[in-house]
């Protein structure tokens, strides 16, 4: 099963099992001088949409928001919901994480720092990441393989 793994934010983690290859990456939505906050959301559901087609998952995962409130917590609900509306209009499906729970499968600890999480990734797909976003993306994907059955 092809499966794609979302670690949403301004610097957006990915990872893709895709027809037997493992790619991943971080993309960055960050909004420009004199641009509304909304357009961050528009570049994101293109990047999406570009992802589905490209990857052709039957599985989405991504971690889940946490709501503490404020502008990350808006923006990781936007971009949350957005995976969540593509993810049903196209018939995939799809899983939110915790990040505790996530934290716990990759390295042993609900309480894992980002350095144990990139070196969690590391060990499990012998490539190291550019940052703890494409970690997270990475240990998404290996969540999905141990636990949901998806083959990665």
């Amino acid at each position: 099963m092809n499966i794609l793994a979302i670690d949403c934010g301004t610097k957006t983690g990915w990872a893709s099992w895709s027809n037997g290859h493992l790619e991943s990456g971080v993309h960055e939505f960050a909004v420009g001088r004199g641009e509304s906050p909304g357009l961050r959301f528009l570049r994101f559901r293109s990047w999406l949409v570009d992802m589905l087609t490209m990857t052709g998952p039957g599985l989405v995962v991504y971690e889940q928001s946490h709501l503490r409130g404020g502008h990350a917590t808006d923006l990781l609900v936007g971009m949350t919901t957005r995976v969540v509306e593509e993810c049903a209009a196209r018939g995939i499906e799809y899983a939110a994480v915790h990040t505790a729970t996530l934290k716990k499968a990759a390295t042993g600890s609900g309480k894992a720092d980002k350095r144990a999480m990139i070196e969690a990734a590391s060990k499990r797909w012998g490539k190291r990441p550019v940052d703890d976003n494409e970690g997270d993306a990475l240990c998404l994907l290996a969540w999905a393989e141990k636990t949901l059955g998806g083959r990665a």
